[in-house]
């Protein structure tokens, strides 16, 4: 039998081959000379590198190109912003070597506060960053070479002075975006704009106080809810600005930031030019301005700024029970008014006197908790849940499971312990009543109305006085509709008994809810992101969608067993 003899590899490529090889060579030539066109090479130390990249990879006919200084820190180790603070040197570079490049703008993230040694404040940046550069072409068309002696400091207990040598072509021709465009874009979006662009009204600014205790106090406004704002003040080389501190009202919608001055020779900064950024979470803003005297405030506890406050706490309160987030308390006020329906008046009135009672106690206690807090040197806010995605996210979706429930898909069993307690909170005795107002009350709370946060806000930056006296306010306006009930009885005892009419209050109740897990899903987009906005609701209608789905399982299943059931 004969042996059959293995095939020699010869070398030579079949045509297959070549024209596979032909296009892979093609496809990494251009997209590695894409890449390579895009970035220069890295100037390394022992604990950061820096480098050039471009957001395009040729010039193409565009009036400016958009560049990138982008840093990479060992971790512990940092660089400075335009303004340092106490210590250090930001990177400062040069670019009068380059060719085709008649101006290069620098722009500046926002930064990062750093507590040093001997209580010194620094600002600048950790780990990665990307200084966007603007460059405007003295040719638009022609090729670019951008040459850039970059001096800086990498800094960890101690600062380490380096100079950075970079390099970068960009070629004449069409241009493509470059696999560091989305890069740029990122750090580009850090950078401070105006305050107008950032959906922020500047209220007021000045000086307060006098050397060597001047403060320079900052007032906003913006309806995308501050959560904690930090302030950083560029004034001239004698002064120095410490860290604000930071007050936000009105859940969110306002917020006034001061800043401690300090000054060599003892000279106010009122007068001086001063750059003023204001960072908070992924928003970040600044202004110009030249400072003046701040507002002084009203003096504590005047009568006519208090009366006033106290009108929109009795406003304030009695719009809480109509906000978004007490539909709840609304559904369990509603059922409990049905419950009086054909029932005698003193019966009524007595029921609606206790629950009112109720939850002008809350409220009570609520300004005793308050006012020793504050006493406590503790910060005391309204609302601040409000402020918290992960908060938010939950809230939305036990929105939505009320609402399913209103709508028939499943049914809520109560434990035995909490069926009991909200049997006790419902019955018909004085202290059940009273129970229910104060259930009503804390139920409430996390809550921000309009009017509310301006007059709890006044309130907890007084005395003890002004907090009982607003909050009492607030519990009088929040127990009005009680008290309304109670004066006119026949408003609950001539309301229709519980019947089929219910279904239908039921459904509108649960479209309400269905509309506060909208609302609240926008409240997410303002604060975390309209990506974070959109996972949240994609949750609310999963879960919608999968309580349907068990709902119509479980009426086929019903079907099923009733229609094997032998016949009688």
């Amino acid at each position: 039998m004969r042996r059959r003899e293995r095939p020699r590899y010869t070398g030579a490529m079949t045509t297959r081959e070549r024209i596979a090889a032909a296009l892979a060579a093609g496809l990494a030539a251009t997209t590695g000379a894409g890449a390579l066109a895009a970035a220069g090479e890295w100037a390394r130390t022992d604990v950061s590198q820096a480098r050039l990249v471009a957001a395009a990879t040729a010039v193409g006919a565009a009036e400016s190109l958009r560049l990138g200084l982008q840093f990479q820190l060992d971790p512990g180790w940092k660089i400075y912003w335009r303004s340092p603070g106490d210590a250090g040197s930001p990177p400062m570079p040069d670019f009068s070597a380059s060719d085709n490049a008649a101006r290069v703008d620098v722009d500046w993230p926002a930064p990062t506060r750093f507590d040093e040694l001997a209580d010194l404040e620094t600002a600048g940046y950790e780990g990665e960053t990307v200084l966007p550069l603007t460059l405007r072409p003295e040719r638009p068309g022609e090729a670019v070479r951008v040459r850039a002696t970059v001096p800086y400091q990498a800094c960890e207990t101690i600062c380490i002075p380096y100079v950075a040598e970079l390099a970068l072509d960009l070629p004449a021709g069409p241009a493509a975006a470059s696999p560091f465009a989305r890069l740029i874009d990122r750090y580009e979006a850090r950078v401070p704009r105006a305050p107008e662009a950032a959906g922020v009204e500047v209220v007021s600014v000045g000086v307060a106080g006098a050397p060597p205790e001047e403060r320079i106090e900052v007032a906003l406004r913006s309806p995308l809810p501050f959560a904690a704002p930090e302030m950083f003040v560029e004034a001239p080389p004698r002064y120095r600005a410490g860290r604000a501190a930071a007050a936000v009202a009105e859940g969110g919608a306002r917020a006034r930031l001061s800043a401690p001055v300090a000054a060599r020779g003892g000279a106010s900064i009122a007068g001086e030019a001063v750059t003023i950024t204001v960072v908070d979470g992924a928003r970040a803003f600044e202004f110009s301005t030249e400072l003046g005297a701040a507002a002084a405030p009203a003096p504590p506890g005047a009568p006519p700024a208090l009366a006033a406050m106290l009108g929109l706490a009795l406003l304030g309160g009695l719009i809480l029970n109509l906000m978004p987030c007490v539909l709840p308390v609304l559904a369990l006020k509603l059922m409990g008014a049905i419950g009086h329906g054909g029932g005698a008046r003193g019966a009524a009135r007595a029921g609606f006197l206790a629950s009112a009672a109720g939850i002008a106690a809350s409220f009570l206690v609520l300004a005793a908790a308050a006012a020793a807090v504050k006493l406590a040197g503790g910060a005391v806010g309204w609302g601040i849940q409000f402020q918290q995605p992960a908060f938010l996210v939950f809230l939305a979706l036990v929105v939505t499971l009320f609402a399913c429930n209103l709508f028939g898909l499943f049914e809520i069993g109560l434990p035995a312990w909490l069926g009991g307690a909200a049997a006790r909170a419902g019955g018909r005795s004085l202290a059940g009543h009273f129970a229910a107002g104060a259930f009503a009350t804390l139920l409430a709370t996390p809550c921000s109305a309009p009017f509310l946060g301006t007059a709890v806000g006044f309130a907890l930056a007084r005395g003890t006085g002004e907090i009982f006296a607003v909050f009492a306010a607030l519990g009088a306006g929040m127990a009005a509709p009680y008290l309304a009930v109670a004066a006119f009885p026949a408003l609950a005892t001539r309301l229709p008994r519980p019947g089929p009419w219910m279904t239908k209050l039921r459904a509108a109740l649960g479209l309400a809810l269905a509309g506060t897990a909208v609302w609240l899903v926008f409240v997410l987009a303002a604060r975390a992101g309209p990506a974070a906005a959109l996972a949240a609701g994609a949750a609310c209608a999963a879960l919608a969608a999968a309580l349907r789905i068990a709902r119509r399982a479980r009426r086929a299943g019903a079907t099923v067993l009733l229609n094997a059931a032998p016949a009688r």
